[in-house]
């Protein structure tokens, strides 16, 4: 099987069985979103979405977010990881979104990685979900998934992943795409204990029949 038909294959599959596939982090808009995914970093979004309501009626707004202190957020988030480097990186977000782009989202990856605590793959979540942008956020899932499916081979970083996951997908299902691999990812082809018997790719999957 070439790579070309494994990703024809596995596309079409998670097309028929996963035609819903969103993110699992609640928000409302795409400050929301933003905030949710920098707290989302090596947290799990149940997590997240349990100290984000609170959060986001005490700062609804990047301005608002923009005034308090990194100790003030931290009483929000102190039950996520790494709480104390989130807080600091929250608020000297919101002062940049507010001050350079007057408390607006940017919709491309380029602004957004200017902002404090975003990286690419954040930038990347955040123009797919938001404006339905081709770009294909890689986390320890995708990595993992993509890897044991055949989709990338020996890629070395998030950043190969994401470069040999594009050169197959569409980029009219990229943004669903990432989703379709995280959420297999999350529930079937687990880290530790993958539940190939439950699998529906594994006659796609390179890992499975190696």
């Amino acid at each position: 099987m070439t790579t070309k038909q494994r990703f024809e294959h596995v596309l079409a599959w998670f097309r028929e069985n996963m035609p819903v596939a969103e993110s699992e982090l609640h928000f409302s808009n795409p400050f929301q979103l933003l905030v949710a995914v920098m707290l989302s970093a090596q947290c799990t979004d149940k997590r997240v979405n349990l100290v984000t309501p609170a959060l986001f009626e005490a700062y609804p707004t990047a301005e608002d977010l923009a005034k308090a202190t990194p100790d003030d957020v931290f009483a929000y988030i102190r039950s996520v990881s790494y709480p104390r480097s989130k807080s600091a990186h929250l608020v000297e977000m919101a002062r940049r979104l507010t001050t350079v782009y007057g408390g607006q989202v940017p919709d491309n990856i380029d602004d957004l990685q200017t902002l404090q605590g975003v990286g690419r793959k954040t930038a990347n979540v955040v123009c797919a979900v938001i404006w339905n942008q081709p770009t294909m956020a890689v986390d320890t899932h995708i990595f993992r998934v993509s890897e044991r499916l055949g989709l990338t081979t020996n890629s070395r970083s998030p950043l190969q992943t994401e470069k040999q996951l594009v050169r197959y997908i569409s980029e009219s299902d990229i943004p669903k795409a990432h989703h379709w691999l995280l959420l297999h990812g999350r529930y079937v082809c687990q880290a530790r204990k993958p539940q190939c018997a439950s699998c529906g790719l594994t006659a796609f999957c390179r890992h499975f029949n190696s």
